[in-house]
């Protein structure tokens, strides 16, 4: 169950997306550089940016240099209209060992002087750093994590995640990222994996593109060559935790705000014995000095379902959450079981609490 309320949040826009004083054509970016952490030798890499006309005339990109010859680029040719985005990327041809730091110069009817971007990192023979082991199989690959989770993550965030893949199979695999949405990129380095090697998975995550806050939940799919098809066994969930902006509160709306507290840290549903059902509750109390309200309540995995008493709680007053589990369901979970509750207490907007059971 979710509990679901319409609420007027103001959102904060990231500093460097917007400037107050707006000229003709303006170029803005969240993010003026890419880092791509560690490169395979040989293997070229790709930086894309997204960037917008903030100004209020048409934007025409004249030029897009980078400082060396290893670095193509590709950008619009066309009018940029006034609030759009764009996308400019670059690939890095890696085939120097060590670390790297390329700039873009973006030239246009903007400014005289370029709009500049970075993109670095560090080349290397292999894959390394990563020590430990890798106990989940996606398709024929051994992986050490069987899913994505980008945690309190705030608007404006561009998160990566890193999957660390092993091929113990006899066959060279190519491994392919499927059904990616619109706010995640990704990318597997090196593109094709010997037996007995290692690869990495990179997914960033373009927070402004998430709609609520909260969970957002998704799967993902690794091939294992080009044109693999969808199958369960290929796939990778993904959890998003989409945090509300408390970073401009005063001290005085710090001083009086909610303050949640939860009777106990998990819910313990014991062992099943073979019953289908079995429920547990926690209570949770407002010790602040305003309306704590609790503004969305979801499950991360299935088999849950959940009861509120009451989503806004007055200072000193309590709220009772049940959750009641499925055993069957339960058996089919792949995640961990855990209820999310997104808040406005400014010190606790995420509560996630465990559920503990045994079938």
């Amino acid at each position: 169950m979710k509990i679901n309320k319409t609420i007027t949040i103001l959102l904060l826009t990231p500093l460097g997306l917007w400037t107050p004083a707006v000229s003709a054509q303006q170029i803005t970016t969240a993010n003026t550089a890419i880092n791509c952490g560690q490169v395979t030798f040989r293997q070229p890499i790709k930086a894309e940016f997204t960037l917008k006309n903030s100004g209020t005339q048409p934007l025409i990109i004249k030029d897009v240099r980078s400082s060396c010859g290893c670095t193509t680029v590709e950008y619009d040719k066309e009018p940029i209209a006034s609030g759009q985005t764009f996308k400019v990327s670059a690939v890095y041809d890696a085939k120097q060992m060590g670390h790297f730091q390329k700039q873009l110069g973006i030239y246009s009817n903007a400014s005289d002087e370029p709009f500049m971007l970075t993109i670095k990192g560090v080349v290397v023979e292999h894959i390394k750093n990563f020590k430990g082991e890798y106990p989940y199989t996606i398709g024929m690959l051994r992986a050490d994590t069987s899913e994505v989770e980008f945690n309190n993550v705030n608007r404006g965030d561009m998160p990566l995640f890193k999957l660390h893949l092993m091929n113990d199979s006899d066959q060279v695999a190519e491994p392919q990222l499927m059904h990616l949405p619109t706010y995640l990129r990704g990318q597997v380095t090196p593109e094709r994996i010997a037996p007995g090697h290692s690869g990495t998975v990179t997914l960033q995550l373009d927070s402004r593109k998430l709609r609520e806050l909260g969970l957002t939940q998704t799967s993902i799919y690794l091939g294992m060559f080009p044109g693999d098809k969808v199958a369960p066994n290929k796939e990778i969930p993904v959890n998003i935790i989409l945090l509300p902006d408390f970073g401009n509160l005063t001290e005085a709306q710090r001083a009086n705000a909610p303050e949640l507290r939860l009777s106990k840290g998990r819910i313990d549903l014991g062992e099943f014995n073979n019953k289908k059902h079995k429920s547990d509750d926690l209570v949770i109390t407002n010790q602040g000095k305003s309306t704590l309200n609790i503004r969305s309540i979801q499950m991360l995995t299935g088999g849950l379902e959940v009861s509120l008493s009451k989503q806004n709680i007055e200072p000193g007053q309590s709220a009772k959450l049940k959750v009641t589990a499925t055993a069957s369901e339960l058996r089919k979970a792949r995640s961990r079981a855990r209820i999310l509750m997104i808040t406005n207490d400014p010190s606790q907007a995420k509560v996630m609490i465990p559920i503990i059971y045994k079938l």
